[in-house]
């Protein structure tokens, strides 16, 4: 079966930041621990996955469709430093170096294109791995669609279908948005209904089988929280309508583009070295002399590793 990953990608930046020490810097005083832990994450993704396809997804702006029906969408967060974007530009030169396809939209989340490709690729007769933190993104879980949080630089990957949603949060992958529209998400900014949690969400929800549910048997639940429920009703539907994914956007990049075919050995091994990453080199070339690797890097007469390349480099993720 066809594997297609489809990578979340400012979700890896952020971990790539906080990840590796902002002290990572090239001999020419250039902060790169983002972009430095990107690269190793990459590294460590095409090694465990094997992808046969593979896309990199973006947010593009604060103007999709949530945003427009919530002012206050995703308020609150915490405020990025500077120096994460500084960087960005050189993430972007990493994507294009490895020769990665990369879709974003101003109207849609980066959430709605994984969705999109990966109801696409399940329809195709492809299993489908996501790589991402973001919890929306569970609602997607399959047999044949998994869900993947990195953790340790992919080192200690969680893989999560649809048992393993079932087991971490307390409902089906199906039932997530109604979950979200009872107890809400900080992340986003959604507060769903006041004084109602993961854990009596997740309660309501195993009994009642959604939202619709819960609302249609408000006689049999309990007055403190029926009268909860009541107030915010307005406020639980609007929660759950911003936590459905759209999987239905005209696809950006056709899906037959996305087949990894032979990755520029030379492109990416001239970037970590402009970058100084020594040691992801010898990662790069342990990695062509896998089978994976084999079929998929192009040929380089004297290897990738040169005498210049012998200094070993700070790693978090080695």
């Amino acid at each position: 079966m066809p594997h297609l990953v489809l990578i979340d990608g400012h979700h890896l930046m952020y971990r790539a930041y906080w990840a590796i020490p902002r002290t990572l810097k090239t001999r020419g005083g250039e902060q790169v621990n983002t972009v430095f832990g990107m690269a190793s994450m990459l590294l460590n993704i095409i090694t465990t996955e094997e992808p046969d396809s593979l896309l990199m997804c973006f947010d593009e702006g604060n103007e999709t469709f949530r945003h427009q029906e919530n002012e206050t969408y995703k308020d609150g967060r915490a405020e990025t430093p500077d120096d994460f974007y500084s960087q960005i530009p050189r993430v972007f030169e990493l994507i294009e170096s490895f020769g990665i396809s990369q879709v974003s939209n101003p109207q849609y989340e980066a959430d709605d294109l994984i969705c999109t490709y990966a109801k696409e690729a399940e329809k195709n007769g492809m299993r489908v791995t996501i790589v991402s933190g973001d919890r929306d993104l569970l609602q997607l879980a399959t047999d044949n669609i998994k869900i993947v949080i990195p953790h340790k630089g992919y080192m200690q990957a969680e893989y999560l279908g649809p048992k393993g949603v079932e087991e971490k949060l307390g409902v089906r992958p199906d039932q997530i948005a109604s979950y979200k529209g009872l107890c809400g998400d900080k992340s986003d900014n959604l507060s769903g209904v006041m004084g109602i949690g993961p854990k009596t969400a997740a309660e309501l929800i195993q009994k009642y089988e959604s939202l619709d549910g819960i609302y249609k048997n408000l006689e049999n639940i309990r007055p403190a929280l029926r009268e909860k429920l009541e107030k915010d009703k307005e406020q639980a539907y609007f929660c759950e309508r911003m936590a459905q994914l759209i999987c239905d956007i005209s696809l950006p990049i056709k899906m037959d583009e996305l087949e990894v075919g032979e990755l520029p050995t030379e492109d990416i091994a001239e970037f970590f070295r402009e970058m100084e990453f020594s040691l992801l080199l010898k990662r790069l070339q342990s990695l062509m002399q896998t089978p994976f690797g084999k079929n998929h890097f192009e040929e380089v007469e004297d290897g990738v590793v040169s005498a210049a390349d012998k200094k070993e480099q700070l790693s978090l993720f080695s």
